[in-house]
């Protein structure tokens, strides 16, 4: 017995998919932050296995055993997260006192110009450090919790760094114990999903990594030639802000720019601005197309709200985390539509 109209009933149907999808996602997101010392080191594996994954498979094509391949490349992980964390963190230190005193000065310029807005910047620069500080006694007056939560850290990429190694090692494996689960004639099926999933972060990890140094490199380059203060260290704060798309550049951009309004003037300014905006035009029509896989097309709309969603769930390792999981969730959505969307015609990439 139809009580309901076609349209009616159709619209009931996608409203119970939607309340049940949201659901699940809801469900895992709460266990995920249940088990969170679970759960983030095997992201955090999956992302170094993505990212250092062709170096293992080179290792292997040129005679390296497969588990000494797998210790060289957590090797090379060690050394390319410590090095990189090295180099931001002493750029930063270097020239972090510049790029605060500029950022102050360039507060009282901006509240000559717009009144109560710039005064309210002004405060905030001026308070900066006592709000720095304050955290730090706050963090400091609770020992305990700051040495579990230091522990706690260690203990995450140390379980993620062994992941990696039998990631690498076991990736073999991995796919077998992923047939063998799967139901009965789904087994392909199955697998080319995966892939596609694996292939898309690791193209967003490799691509990111490559679009990141060159576009520290070049803004770094156009403050030097500028001359202004704390290149070195907003070139750092670019590379690192890079892996969070769209927001990341534009934080590190207006610093930048900020800072040579404060040291160098608005023409300066003006010239760091119009650098800042060149490497992003480079970066959106050039990099992006040509460096970036083809695994990985997400509209910048979608980007943006898995960034929201990632820092609404886990703040700014959500953030970092969001993007890949999405363009997982875009390679898998994109394995199924072409080998169940097209009608008879099945794809045959993947």
């Amino acid at each position: 017995m139809q009580l309901l109209p076609e349209p009616v009933r159709r619209l009931a149907a996608w409203c119970a998919v939607v309340l049940l999808v949201s659901g699940v996602v809801w469900i895992v997101a709460l266990l995920c932050g249940q088990f969170r010392t679970a759960v983030v080191p095997v992201l955090l594996a999956l992302l170094g296995t993505a990212l250092l994954g062709p170096l293992h498979r080179w290792l292997m094509r040129v005679g390296v055993h497969r588990s000494l391949a797998a210790g060289i490349t957590c090797v090379a992980v060690v050394a390319v997260v410590g090095g990189a964390v090295y180099i931001v963190v002493t750029a930063l230190i270097d020239t972090g006192d510049q790029i605060l005193a500029s950022l102050k000065r360039a507060a009282k310029s901006l509240g000559r110009y717009f009144g109560a807005a710039g005064t309210s910047l002004d405060d905030l620069a001026s308070h900066a450090r006592e709000l720095v500080t304050k955290f730090g006694g706050t963090a400091a007056s609770n020992v305990i919790s700051g040495v579990s939560v230091v522990a706690e850290s260690l203990a995450m990429a140390v379980l993620a760094l062994l992941l990696v190694f039998f990631f690498l090692r076991d990736s073999d494996r991995a796919v077998g114990l992923l047939r063998s689960l799967a139901p009965h004639g789904s087994a392909d099926a199955l697998e080319a999903t995966a892939r596609r999933a694996f292939q898309a972060v690791e193209g967003f990890m490799r691509g990111t990594t490559v679009i990141a140094f060159i576009d520290a490199t070049l803004i770094t380059v156009g403050l030097l030639v500028l001359h202004v203060p704390g290149a070195i260290g907003l070139g750092a704060l670019v590379f690192v802000g890079a892996y969070i798309p769209y927001l990341g550049a534009f934080i590190s951009g207006a610093v930048a720019v900020l800072v040579a309004l404060a040291d160098r003037g608005l023409v300066i300014a003006l010239w760091a601005l119009g650098v800042v905006i060149a490497v992003q035009v480079l970066d959106g029509h050039v990099l992006q197309p040509v460096v970036q896989s083809r695994t990985v097309r997400m509209h910048p709309a979608a980007v943006l709200l898995a960034l929201t969603a990632g820092a609404s769930v886990a703040g700014i390792l959500g953030m970092l985390l969001a993007v890949p999981v999405t363009a997982a969730a875009f390679g898998v959505a994109h394995e199924l539509r072409s080998r169940y969307g097209s009608g008879p015609e099945v794809s045959q990439d993947g």
